[in-house]
């Protein structure tokens, strides 16, 4: 059985940065290429980046160059590295599979205000 937990988020002022992290308990990151997802107020969940085994990255064009994703397979940790924060990004982000194929954690709630 595979748990994701996200951590992370909080409150930061337009410019700044946040570094978040999904964790796994199980050999989820050796498995699968892994993404990390978003859900602001009203809006659908979109996918902003994905990192596969052999870290090929990609990233929604909406956070290209402003975003980082990374994984880190020793400790089952894939990271996501958020740069020059907009009020735009402000959403609950999520990890999983690409495919979005496991069960969903609570994820970590990202505010970007003034």
């Amino acid at each position: 059985q595979v748990q994701l937990v996200e951590s992370g988020g909080g409150l930061v002022q337009p410019g700044g940065s946040l570094r978040l992290s999904c964790a796994a308990s199980g050999s989820i990151f050796h498995r699968n290429a892994m993404g990390w997802y978003r859900q602001a107020p009203g809006k659908q969940r979109e996918l902003v980046a994905i990192i596969t085994c052999g870290d090929v990255t990609n990233y929604s064009d909406s956070v290209k160059g402003q975003f980082t994703i990374s994984r880190d397979n020793a400790k089952n940790t894939v990271y996501l590295q958020m740069n020059r924060l907009k009020p735009e990004n402000t959403a609950v982000y999520n990890c999983n599979t690409a495919g979005g194929s496991y069960y969903w954690g609570q994820g970590t709630q990202v505010t970007v205000s003034s």
